[in-house]
């Protein structure tokens, strides 16, 4: 690329942030633009369920970069920024205002949001969702003031506040519509183990749940009402069901979509000029020989590397195992590998899982390891990736065998 290209990304998190330094320090030199919706230089989002709700972080601790890094690495930082349209045919971006942006390479970072749940009143006063610092900063607010919170969705982010929330002193019931929290991501036996956890220190964990509404009284929010006409009076409610991609920009400029926006192994899009990274990055992933999309912190802090070499022009592969952690109380988790949704794979337990001090195993039915979780046990992660990688069937008799080195 010469130096007067102009490189364009479109997105204000982390992955935003790191394709602006890895762009500058693969000594890209031409223009380059970062337009972000939000009023704060670019975040990680962790913390917003985790330290910041825990009050040990501020939002200056897990910002990327100061707005002073920006200036001095000349990058055009537009915060409060949305972009409404990509045209392709003249190579511009759109905002809000009207106001065009054209670009030589484009970069899709735009993330996801909330998902919401098509029921009575979850725009009532009082009523949570978690995307921002600034809700982060109002469910802060809240644990001050709030004695009872209804979370809906036993997911991460659920999980995580309800830890965040009891540890403030809240009365909190979740409200889980499997049969166990997790069970998606984790299946039902390790679910037990965060079920476990979270009724021992005092949530009311309600699986199999069904909501109707959340009931509102003046406009606030003040319980939720089952479909079997059971009422949990409440404070507040958090809705944590889950994300969606934040695809609409490239629908509208016809790139192929599926779970997320469709990129090859280098991150690229069915469009040369445009690559697409983070929450909204539908990969083919060399490695697991599939498309997989991947809304965590791991994928945003690590594609950009990639990215940036791709939209330099230069050869690059993303082949990165998924990884993903998190803190409940008294619990550390790291996950590494992918199990595809509604795969058949067995569990191997490693450790004592009633004490909370354990390594799972998921095996296929060749009995090759496809992804692995450490509780409560660490420096394994990497023994854990290397066994994932090399594809080799294992013993499960040893795998569970503490004895044994892995």
């Amino acid at each position: 690329m010469t130096e007067d290209s102009r490189f364009v990304i479109v997105g204000g998190g982390l992955a935003a942030a790191k394709l602006a330094e890895q762009l500058r320090a693969q000594e890209y030199t031409g223009a380059l633009t970062l337009i972000g919706a939000e009023s704060h230089p670019p975040y990680e989002r962790p913390p917003l369920s985790k330290d910041h709700l825990l009050g040990k972080k501020a939002l200056v601790d897990f910002t990327v970069h100061p707005a002073e890094w920006y200036r001095e690495h000349d990058v055009d930082l537009r915060l409060g920024a949305t972009v409404t349209a990509i045209d392709r045919a003249t190579k511009t971006v759109v905002l809000h205002d009207g106001s065009t942006v054209p670009y030589d390479r484009l970069a899709l970072a735009t993330g996801s949001r909330p998902r919401r749940l098509p029921i009575p009143g979850t725009d009532a006063a009082g009523v949570y969702e978690l995307r921002t610092i600034e809700q982060s900063d109002a469910l802060l607010t809240l644990f001050g003031a709030a004695h009872r919170l209804v979370v809906i969705g036993g997911g991460w982010i659920g999980l995580e506040v309800t830890a965040a929330a009891r540890e403030a002193g809240l009365e909190v019931t979740v409200l889980e519509a499997e049969d166990v929290p997790l069970q998606a991501a984790l299946g039902k036996q390790i679910g037990e183990v965060f079920a476990d956890l979270h009724r021992e220190h005092g949530v009311d964990l309600r699986c199999g749940a069904r909501v109707a509404e959340i009931v509102t009284t003046d406009g606030r929010a003040t319980g939720v009402r089952l479909t079997d006409d059971t009422v949990i009076e409440a404070d507040a409610v958090l809705l944590a069901v889950g994300a969606r991609p934040n695809v609409e920009l490239a629908v509208d400029a016809d790139l192929p979509t599926g779970e997320g926006v469709l990129v090859d192994e280098s991150l690229a899009t069915s469009d040369p000029a445009i690559v697409a990274v983070g929450d909204i990055a539908d990969q083919q992933h060399p490695l697991l020989g599939r498309r997989i999309r991947v809304e965590h912190w791991a994928n945003a802090l690590n594609q950009p590397e990639v990215a940036a070499a791709t939209m330099l022009g230069r050869p690059a592969v993303y082949d990165r195992l998924p990884y993903f952690f998190t803190d409940q109380y008294d619990l550390g988790m790291e996950y590494s590998g992918y199990v595809a949704p509604g795969q058949d794979a067995s569990i191997v337990i490693r450790g004592d899982a009633g004490r909370r001090e354990f390594v799972a195993f998921w095996l296929d039915s060749g009995n090759r390891i496809l992804a692995g979780m450490n509780v409560n046990i660490w420096d394994v992660t990497d023994r854990i990736r290397e066994l994932i990688v090399t594809g080799r069937p294992a013993d499960p008799q040893r795998l569970a065998d503490p004895d044994v080195e892995l």
